[in-house]
């Protein structure tokens, strides 16, 4: 197959996508018709199947196969990782956050913000926290930054409901206990 002829149909599926989701479906099976284990198409193959039709295990399995044809491809492991975290598949999910950090190339900040989110999937708020505030450490952008500042006070909010309620409780007693004396 003439690769220019691949490239042009990937090449108009990545620029047709999110805006033209027909001329992007038409562009990926052009492309995977004439090569099917195109990381590429694969990879936004399976960006599709999530993002705009929400079939996670399609998606899953795009992903798979993007990475099954170019394992150094690493566009594929954040988007892959919110679909396992979409599909509440935590242990596969941590499996590849494991793996990702093995790749060259893979923002570690990005990587650590994805554990993060993923310890908040699982109600483990302070181990989110945490790792919210070591993705800090690798992160170079001042929008990316904010974003990450911002889930910390997001995640931060869910821990005082808790503390809140448990301290009504205890001076709800202390306070029927003290009527009861005083009775």
């Amino acid at each position: 197959m003439d690769t220019n002829l691949l490239n042009n149909y990937v090449l108009k599926a990545i620029d047709a996508y999110p805006y033209a989701i027909e001329e992007t479906v038409e562009n990926l099976n052009y492309a995977l018709s004439y090569e099917s284990n195109n990381a590429y198409a694969l990879y936004l193959m399976g960006r599709l199947q999530a993002e705009q039709l929400g079939d996670y295990e399609k998606a899953k399995y795009y992903f798979a196969e993007a990475l099954a044809s170019k394992l150094d491809f690493i566009k594929v492991y954040p988007r892959y990782i919110l679909v396992l975290l979409w599909n509440r598949d935590y242990d596969e999910a941590q499996k590849l956050i494991d793996f990702a950090k093995t790749a060259k190339g893979v923002g570690k900040g990005e990587l650590l913000v994805l554990q993060a989110q993923l310890f908040e999937c699982q109600e483990l708020y302070k181990k989110a926290i945490k790792a919210f505030k070591k993705a800090k450490l690798f992160i170079y952008n001042n929008s990316y930054n904010s974003f990450v500042n911002s889930e910390i006070k997001r995640v931060e909010n869910k821990l005082k409901p808790k503390k809140k309620k448990a301290s009504k409780k205890k001076t709800s007693k202390k306070a029927k206990s003290k009527k009861k004396k005083n009775n």
